[in-house]
């Protein structure tokens, strides 16, 4: 069987690996790849976002599975136009992937069926909103959010009122984010401990994967700018079972039904992104598609062949699979470009990658350790830099510190000018 994999970053790398086991697929594709996933697949220079272009291509090349991995593809209706043609797909379609593309959208879902999240409100034009800011009824630091997809960075937290005026302005007046920021959500801060849940559905049933923690400050003690995630840890260490209940019946299984209700059911991996608070667990956001670093940390304890999954997630089968996890803790660490996640150079070489571009490290079995490529170019054999998250270094262990403790030991034999990656994930 021929599959393709669309998408270019270390979340698409993750998953071409775990494809890789089963025996049935015979040829991987990716669109467009990267330099380490052409290590592991056959990489098409054709854009993410090319829906003509990678819809010509699987009907050309007898492509029989797409999974469509990165949110912009998803927003833009790509699962829709494949199964027009007939093709087997993992990933929601247009209309469901609507729950991370318009956060609009999203907090409409969970206001209409009660599932918990910050009070909020939602603003079409910069006027309204900087009234709104200004008046009694707000405290702060509260939280401005760009409607649309914005590479993870458009969340802005706001320490006071000008803080507040200041983000309207540069999302809604000054399009810091495009087309994203014409819409936007003003909502309570809240307080408590991150938990990332990604899960399995196909629309009627749903299996959330082990919990994660992301990192999403670019420097240690959490500090300066929001990323795209500098890295993760599975399992998330303040998610009990007791919490894992409770936002079983209160958040994912309403969510689940509310988007059927809807008119538009989700098929394929959909993210919750939770704070538990001292009121509970409540929704920060949702996303339509495997997070990108908590992936890396993820798939790697994943015991049941994920092809077999994503398979029964299309034909909506899901109820007749045994998930089964690796009983072992899990970590990722991203190493970026100096500059990241602002603007940065490309085309640095990377040094300490094996022809394969893997670490050369030797590390005991249990350990699995492994280096995604999330922005690099292969050119002969050598590696280079080619975007601001490069390589996420994962590894496994019996404990989290045997991860950490060979992911770190991975990370100080790489090195490219500018090289910075945060010395304190797995403790915040």
């Amino acid at each position: 069987m021929n599959v393709l994999v669309v998408g270019s970053g270390g979340r698409e790398h993750a998953i071409i690996k775990s494809l890789k086991k089963n025996s049935r697929i015979s040829k991987i594709y990716a669109a467009p790849g990267n330099g380490g996933i052409s290590c592991d697949a056959n990489c098409i220079n054709i854009k993410a976002t090319a829906i003509n272009a990678i819809t010509d291509f699987v009907i050309e090349c007898y492509i029989q599975y797409i999974v469509v991995a990165p949110d912009d593809p998803l927003a833009l209706g790509l699962v829709d136009a494949l199964e027009k043609k007939g093709k087997r797909c993992f990933g929601p379609s247009k209309a469901a992937a609507r729950i991370e593309s318009s956060k609009v959208f999203s907090k409409g879902i969970m206001r209409k069926y009660g599932i918990p999240t910050a009070a909020f409100e939602t603003f079409t034009e910069p006027d309204k909103a900087v009234s709104y800011v200004k008046s009694a009824m707000v405290s702060f630091p509260l939280v401005i959010k760009a409607d649309g997809l914005a590479l993870g960075k458009g969340v802005i937290i706001a320490a006071n009122q000008a803080d507040a005026i200041t983000a309207i302005q540069s999302i809604m007046i000054e399009k810091k984010f495009g087309d994203s920021g014409s819409a936007i959500v003003i909502e309570e801060y809240l307080e408590g401990h991150e938990v990332s849940i990604l899960s399995f559905t196909d629309g009627k049933t749903i299996v959330p994967m082990i919990s994660s923690m992301d990192h999403k400050r670019v420097f240690d003690g959490n500090k300066g700018l929001n990323t795209g995630g500098m890295g993760a840890i599975t399992p998330n260490p303040h998610y009990t079972p007791e919490i894992a209940e409770i936002c079983n019946r209160t958040i994912f299984l309403p969510t689940m039904w509310a988007l059927q209700k809807e008119g538009c059911p989700f098929k394929g991996c959909l993210y919750f992104g939770l704070m538990l608070t001292k009121d509970g667990p409540k929704v920060i956001e949702y996303n339509c598609r495997f997070g990108d670093p908590e992936a890396q940390a993820i798939l790697p304890l994943l015991e049941t062949d994920l092809f077999e999954i994503m398979e029964a997630v299309t034909d909506e089968k899901l109820d007749t699979i045994d998930i089964r996890w690796k009983n072992a803790s899990s970590a990722c660490v991203i190493l970026a470009s100096a500059g990241y996640p602002e603007s940065y150079e490309t085309g640095i070489a990377i040094n300490g990658l094996n022809e394969q571009g893997g670490s050369p490290l030797i590390s005991a079995p249990e350990t699995m350790l492994t280096v995604y490529h999330s922005g690099t170019e292969n050119r002969n054999g050598s590696f280079f830099t080619a975007g601001g998250r490069v390589l996420g270094i994962s590894a496994a262990g019996l404990s989290l510190n045997m991860a950490l403790n060979t992911v770190y030991n991975a990370a100080a034999g790489i090195n490219f000018d500018g090289i910075h990656y945060r010395k304190d994930i797995g403790k915040y």
